[in-house]
């Protein structure tokens, strides 16, 4: 992965809620363990006619989503099943960041761990977003803000492990690896004790 520090750019809004993950990538695009390639089904139902050509009136198909990697969406975003598939097709499509009023705790957990910021923003934040598509917004991970155009800042939590790992570029088993001279050396200790 690679770290995420900074994001500067446009929303798109998907405004629909209960957003579920079987809506974010069908299960028959679930026959990979590999993290590439699902970007071209990211929201396959939605995003494409039946003959396969795009549906020009889906928000991501239009030219104005073009380029945008913060995804604004309602309330309740990836509920159902718990398939990391979910992230990664919108990692695959250039998303970094889905904000929401509410992301489901299990796709907000998958998001993390594979380089996707999910944010859960105050209702009131949240309906200003979803009020504005195409607002250019500039969200610092570090400082965990969210910086509107007009200099307004909205200000979001984050679990200290999972930000961490954001900075840094890394998963868990990455986060495991930057620390394997000190496991090495513990196990040493333990095997001579």
């Amino acid at each position: 992965m690679k770290p995420l520090t900074h994001i500067h750019s446009r929303t798109v809004v998907i405004p629909f809620e209960n957003v579920d993950t079987d809506r974010i990538i069908p299960a028959r695009f679930l026959t990979t363990t590999e993290r590439t390639g699902l970007g071209k089904a990211l929201f396959q139902d939605w995003r494409y006619r039946p003959d396969g050509r795009p549906d020009p009136d889906f928000v991501l198909n239009k030219p104005e989503a073009k380029g945008c990697e913060i995804l604004v969406a309602g309330r309740n975003f990836g509920c159902g099943s718990s398939r990391e598939h979910a992230a990664w097709a919108l990692t695959g499509d250039g998303i970094r960041a889905v904000f929401s009023s509410q992301i489901a705790d299990i796709f907000r957990a998958n998001a993390l761990k594979n380089g996707l910021l999910a944010v859960v923003l105050n209702e009131d934040e949240h309906a200003w977003l979803l009020q504005h598509p195409g607002v250019e917004l500039d969200v610092d991970i570090a400082e965990q803000t969210i910086a509107l155009p007009d200099g307004k800042k909205f200000t979001f939590s984050l679990e200290p492990f999972a930000k961490h790992c954001l900075l840094a570029g890394v998963d868990q088993l990455g986060f495991l690896l930057q620390h394997e001279a000190q496991i090495a050396a513990f196990e040493k200790a333990r095997e001579i004790a």
